[in-house]
């Protein structure tokens, strides 16, 4: 049986078929961060209907449009004047989604199990002629991932140069392998692949559940092999967890993705660019595969993906890239038009 970490979510681990739930969703295979989220968002649900006083068993869909509104109220948890420009308020589009989607699946499996007889989380409007409806319950409001210009991506090198060993390898390690946080701090030392420069991601760290390879670079490499010095001189020769914690609270013990976090958001911070994120380096290396020509079937797998689409929101050419490329995609098409064009006049 998978372990949670219960403390997490109080409300839902109090409340025992919210706890089967998020036990069944752990034991059939959901990544840890998947887990997480959902967790919370569904905890923050059961929170919402002990303020009001309502029983999840009896609940109506106008309560949960009660909670919508509330999450669409709230402040941003980091700073009471920061608003969204996606949802306009201080929740991200997506983060409502996110606890609207988790929740809808928790009602779903009290259905299923015969504890309700209707889901009161709707999927919004109807479509026509039994289509699939037109709008979600919560709108969504897609936007480009940000990639840092050449100017921003200086200043976040020359931010990393000041971080420890370990915060380096770990920059190089999620831009090279265009890393997902717990990717990134799941890697095992036997993972990596000096021979070859590769790195070998086990599926059961990977959101898609599928084992796959990625590389990465000399200056990486060099890294690695300094790192691997330090950390035999702090913590002997141990196999297990790579990037290892090396504060006298957690001395020793395998890293965790939040503390990767931190460690961006500190370069955010000290680099002024308030928008870089772990999952920065992710996007800007897939962007970078696509101007070296790789094709969008190679792209989504070094990715990870399974889906092609999702890999197409990964990539962000510029405007300047985007024109370059109809420049020259269309002198080929325009030359022949001309060359039509032109036996006309001779006509």
């Amino acid at each position: 049986m998978t372990q949670i970490e219960w403390v997490r979510y109080p409300h839902l681990a109090a409340h025992e078929p919210a706890r089967r739930w998020l036990q069944f969703t752990a034991n059939i295979g959901r990544a840890p961060s998947t887990i997480d989220a959902y967790g919370r968002s569904v905890d923050d649900h059961l929170r919402y209907c002990h303020k009001i006083g309502e029983d999840p068993l009896t609940l109506k869909a106008d309560a949960v449009a009660g909670w919508i509104g509330d999450l669409r109220s709230r402040p941003n948890p980091r700073s009471a004047n920061l608003v969204h420009f996606d949802s306009g308020v201080g929740l991200a589009s997506a983060t409502i989604q996110l606890r609207v989607v988790a929740t809808r699946s928790f009602y779903a499996y009290l259905v299923e199990d015969g504890l309700r007889e209707l889901n009161p989380v709707r999927r919004g409007q109807s479509g026509r002629s039994g289509r699939r409806p037109r709008r979600g319950l919560v709108g969504r409001v897609e936007k480009a991932p940000w990639i840092p210009t050449e100017a921003s991506w200086d200043r976040i090198v020359n931010t990393v140069r000041s971080q420890s060993l370990r915060n380096r390898l770990m920059t190089a390690l999620a831009y090279d392998g265009a890393l997902r946080r717990e990717e990134l701090t799941q890697l095992d030392a036997e993972d990596i692949d000096p021979a070859y420069s590769l790195i070998h991601l086990r599926a059961e760290t990977t959101k898609s559940q599928r084992a796959r390879e990625v590389a990465y670079g000399t200056a990486t490499g060099q890294l690695l092999m300094s790192y691997l010095k330090h950390r035999r001189a702090l913590f002997g020769r141990v196999g297990g967890a790579l990037l290892r914690s090396e504060s006298r609270r957690n001395f020793g013990a395998p890293l965790s993705e939040w503390t990767w976090s931190k460690v961006a958001e500190d370069i955010a911070r000290r680099a002024k660019t308030p928008n870089l994120s772990t999952h920065t380096f992710r996007h800007l290396r897939l962007t970078d595969l696509a101007r070296a020509d790789w094709t969008l079937d190679q792209i989504a797998q070094y990715a990870g993906h399974r889906d092609l689409d999702t890999t197409m929101k990964y990539i962000h050419l510029s405007g300047r890239e985007l024109a370059e490329r109809f420049q020259r995609a269309n002198t080929a098409v325009t030359d022949a038009r001309e060359r039509l064009l032109a036996s006309l006049v001779e006509a």
